[in-house]
């Protein structure tokens, strides 16, 4: 098809609208790049109870203040895990951020009373990593977070049905895991002794 007119009319135009593109499209690089640094300004942190899990971000200016005088006993429900093997169980590391988040604004490592009651899917997470390697072919990645949490003072128990339902004896459990009846039974008593029950 031929044109009647002469296109090169168009180019100072054509140049002016690239130019301000060009602008407009550098200052949205330029503000991205500057929120972007802010963002990334805070950065989440492990420790100082459990160093290699539980980062947590720092809060500032709190309105509702923590109350660094009183005790924090808390019990986790712990039954999802991860489909994936190889991954680490976020909710078991939740009470690694527990711990870091309240000794990170001075609530004293005597004064938190934690406690993991495992069950359901959760079961593989606490067997040692020779029997979870002989089941899954790799090493249990929850292994270290739960020897770190019992350091602490955390216990971590499991519950006796799934053990026999699921088919992970007593003997493959990481040195340290307490056997209950079922983990109905040791989330009545904990409660019954002024924990407070977390489940997410």
């Amino acid at each position: 098809m031929v044109f009647p007119f002469n296109l090169n009319i168009f180019s100072p135009l054509l140049a002016n609208s690239m130019t301000t593109f060009n602008f407009k499209g550098i200052s949205l690089i330029v503000l991205s790049l500057i929120f972007t640094h802010l963002i990334n300004g805070q950065t989440k942190e492990s420790g100082p109870v459990i160093k290699d899990y539980g980062k947590v971000w720092k809060v500032d200016n709190t309105d509702f203040k923590v109350d660094a005088t009183k005790s924090y006993k808390a019990v986790f429900d712990i039954m999802n895990s991860p489909e994936d093997t190889s991954q680490l169980n976020a909710s078991i590391e939740t009470a690694a951020r527990f711990y870091n988040m309240h000794a990170q604004n001075r609530v004293p490592l005597e004064q938190l009373k934690v406690a993991l009651v495992v069950h359901n899917k959760a079961s593989k997470d606490v067997i040692t990593s020779d029997a979870y390697t002989k089941k899954y072919g790799t090493d249990n990645p929850n292994e270290q977070l739960i020897k770190d949490l019992m350091s602490a003072g955390a216990q971590i128990i499991f519950c006796g049905q799934s053990s026999a339902s699921r088919g992970f004896p007593k003997d493959q459990l990481i040195n340290g895991v307490q056997l209950s009846l079922s983990a109905m039974t040791a989330l009545i008593q904990l409660q019954d002794d002024n924990y407070r029950l977390i489940k997410f």
